[in-house]
């Protein structure tokens, strides 16, 4: 059985997780829950109506910052895009929310989701790349910095190539901060196309274990 949490601060852990990778339900987004559970290897998703559920899937998707793929036409496509960092978090964290999906009815990003991401950006675990056109938010992504990991949660286009130009960005960024990964936790071929690829769940938590107490800063000291 899948155990529910206590409002204790603590979870079980990730090797206790069922066959599809839940490792625990229940309890709240308590910005120190959560950044507990991402140091473990394991983050909230669930529906409109569900429990929370906390997750640990194997195999983990995962994208090493060398090995992205940018093809020569995405190359092309990058001068069309303004980047900035940071500028509008809660604005991309609402655009993902909107955007339909495959197999998806609705969206995992509620507005307790939003509003817990908010706090953690404000609290600086989270961050924002954005893809601008013409002063207009075409895309962007999102997530959370652990270490010398950031944890993506969730990117959205309203134009093309719009959130790939975002994730390019970010992987410059991350390089120059000393990152090492991104975790993008369930694997889909669209950012397998990127070069994510699929670990262990084993392998996935060593390599966490290396890199959560990183002195790695997303924020980059001015020159």
């Amino acid at each position: 059985m899948i155990p529910q949490l206590s409002y204790r601060l603590e979870f079980p852990h990730p090797h206790l997780a069922d066959e599809n990778g839940i490792v625990a339900f229940g309890a709240d987004l308590n910005p120190t829950r959560v950044m507990l559970a991402y140091r473990n290897g394991i983050f909230p998703w669930y529906n409109a109506g569900d429990p929370i559920l906390w997750w640990s899937p194997d195999p983990r998707l995962v994208l090493y910052l060398d090995d992205l793929i940018v093809r020569k036409s995405l190359k092309k496509k990058l001068k069309q895009f303004d980047i900035t960092i940071d500028k509008a978090f809660d604005e991309v964290v609402h655009s993902c929310s909107k955007i339909s999906r495959v197999d998806q009815e609705g969206s995992w990003i509620l507005p307790e989701v939003e509003e817990a991401y908010s706090t953690l950006h404000a609290l600086g675990h989270a961050h924002s790349i954005e893809a601008w056109q013409d002063d207009e938010l075409v895309g962007g992504l999102y997530g959370v910095v652990v270490g010398g990991m950031f944890c993506g949660e969730s990117m959205f286009s309203k134009r093309s190539d719009a959130s790939k130009a975002a994730l390019v960005a970010l992987v410059e960024h991350l390089k120059r901060a000393d990152f090492k990964m991104i975790d993008c936790q369930i694997p889909t071929d669209h950012l397998k196309s990127l070069g994510a690829v699929e670990i262990s769940r084993d392998r996935f938590l060593q390599e966490l274990a290396l890199l959560r107490d990183s002195d790695a800063l997303f924020a980059l000291p001015a020159n």
